[in-house]
């Protein structure tokens, strides 16, 4: 049975033999990928990947190109508070069942 420090010596000879088989196999595909640009007339703009269709890729916290989003005038007011709703989303708890009692007229 072979002892721990043999097996290390084989580890790294291997390591050495697989990084040099690596390295000229690496050579050979980037002589066959330049081949087939040039037979292609490819640049590497033309191999890179492009965006596509779907949501922007980001990290969630950026929001460039988000809307401005306009205020609706309000519809509602409690004449208590002075809060105003204008009618969209949730509907607030002062506003109770009757909404027509707090309907702001139109001018």
């Amino acid at each position: 049975m072979a002892t721990y420090k043999q097996l290390i010596a084989e580890k790294e000879a291997l390591e050495a033999q697989l990084a040099e088989v690596r390295a000229t196999e690496i050579a050979g595909v980037i002589e066959k990928i330049q081949g087939l640009m040039a037979e292609y007339e490819l640049t590497v703009d033309d191999i890179a990947a492009k965006r596509r269709r779907g949501r922007p890729a980001g990290d969630g916290k950026a929001k460039a190109a988000t809307k401005a989003k306009s205020e609706l005038p309000p519809k509602y007011l409690d004449p208590k508070t002075g809060a105003t709703w204008s009618g969209r989303g949730r509907a607030p708890a002062w506003l109770g069942k009757n909404r027509t009692k707090f309907l702001i007229p139109e001018a």
